[in-house]
């Protein structure tokens, strides 16, 4: 009986198509011959279209007898001896873990443990003034201070020292003609970084109470001006310098007062006038010259005198009533200073005769060819206000004329008589 299908070995010759019969001579694996049967090839098993009918049988192949030994295989279950970076990898985390078990039992040993105390609140983000923000006060203090120095001067007398700024990369600085009156002309300052250098007087304005000096050192960094005209009462300022010899000194305040009109001068020297920057931050003697800056790290003064409750012959400390030279007028000085050796000096071309009960300032003379004059200004006539300040004594004309350059077009308000008139008066630059 067959079944249609054709049975042969892998590579052997086709079969007859007919059902094999046991007991027929077959074909053993590998072709060779053999007298006994051999109902299936070594194959078979996986062979899915083999005889069903035809009796099982194994077909075990000979041994192989050449060919090299197989490569030993070892047991990757079997213990072996750990490697270096096995050993050190160990030692690692087990260093990590000691240590932050450590710490772990520290931490909890201080914060209750043993019954111990706890001192302070859990840490939290600092408040915006803590963060040191380049528009914090710290940023604006840290901005400055490379450009402000200690001024020393040596005279007959011994030493005076006070403050300065740098306002040049090759070397000129501020400070106040009170510091530098009754040296030799030669200076030195000390930077902030704790170097000195020597310098030299460049020129002096006693009335102004100005003084510009020259450092031996190239390449340093000049400050930054603001406008002291845009000041307002109320803002934010920073007094920097040297009080009682205790460099890199940072005081704040506020402003406290515009145009305080000052007369100032020791006795048996120049009288000088000026219309003040009043502030409530901290000043004392050695902030002489040094600069008052705004929130921006501007110099917007020039610290310059205090006024104190003491005794005569005591020495003067800080009240909180400081006052500094407006950088406007401060600048115009020291650039005339630098380039001609010496400042003009603003005048009306007038004389102040006393106070009018608080209502005003008389004048005593008007010079026939003086800015008074052109503007139809005589004497006799009261100045009630000049650019809106009022004037209450004769100082405060002389120190509000003297805060502008000359040139400068003022508008005066005065009386004359019982009426009142406006009057616009170009100011003039000294003859001196």
């Amino acid at each position: 009986m067959t079944d249609g299908w054709d049975w042969r070995q892998p590579g052997g010759t086709p079969e007859p198509a007919e059902r094999p019969v046991s007991g027929s001579p077959r074909t053993t694996p590998h072709g060779a011959a053999s007298g006994t049967t051999s109902p299936w090839w070594s194959d078979a098993l996986a062979d899915p279209w083999r005889d069903p009918y035809a009796p099982a049988a194994v077909v075990i192949p000979a041994a192989s007898t050449g060919g090299a030994e197989p490569e030993p295989v070892s047991d990757p279950d079997a213990p072996g001896r750990p490697k270096l970076r096995q050993i050190l990898l160990i030692s690692l985390v087990t260093a990590l873990l000691a240590g932050s078990l450590g710490s772990a039992l520290t931490y909890a040993f201080l914060r209750g443990g043993a019954g111990a105390t706890v001192l302070g609140a859990r840490p939290a983000e600092g408040p915006a003034l803590a963060q040191r923000k380049p528009e914090s006060l710290a940023g604006v203090a840290e901005r400055v201070l490379p450009s402000v120095v200690t001024v020393r001067v040596s005279s007959l007398g011994g030493t005076s020292e006070g403050s300065g700024f740098i306002v040049s990369e090759d070397g000129h600085v501020i400070t106040n003609d009170h510091v530098v009156t009754g040296g030799t002309g030669k200076a030195s300052v000390v930077f902030n970084d704790g170097t000195t250098a020597p310098a030299t007087v460049v020129g002096q304005d006693p009335e102004s109470d100005i003084a510009v000096i020259k450092v031996s050192r190239k390449g340093l960094k000049p400050v930054e001006f603001g406008d002291s005209d845009a000041l307002a009462v109320g803002d934010p300022v920073l007094a920097i310098g040297s009080p009682l010899s205790l460099a890199n000194t940072v005081t704040a305040g506020i402003v406290s007062a515009l145009d305080r009109t000052m007369q100032a001068g020791e006795p048996g020297g120049p009288v000088r006038y000026y219309a003040a920057i009043q502030t409530d931050a901290a000043v004392n003697h050695g902030n002489s010259g040094g600069p008052l800056v705004d929130g921006a790290g501007r110099v917007v003064g020039v610290n310059s005198t205090i006024k104190s409750l003491v005794a005569e012959g005591q020495e003067a400390g800080n009240i909180g009533l400081a006052f500094a030279i407006p950088i406007n007028q401060a600048k115009r000085v020291t650039q005339e200073i630098i380039g001609t050796g010496k400042a003009r000096r603003t005048v009306i071309g007038a004389e102040v005769g006393g106070a009018t009960n608080g209502t005003g300032v008389r004048l005593s003379a008007v010079e026939p060819s003086g800015p008074a004059a052109a503007a139809g200004l005589r004497a006799g006539d009261v100045i009630l206000r000049l650019n809106g300040r009022p004037m209450t004594e004769p100082t405060d004309l002389v120190a509000l004329v003297r805060k502008y350059a000359p040139g400068s077009v003022v508008t005066v308000e005065y009386r004359r008589g019982s009426s009142r008139q406006n009057a616009s008066v170009t100011l003039a630059a000294d003859a001196k």
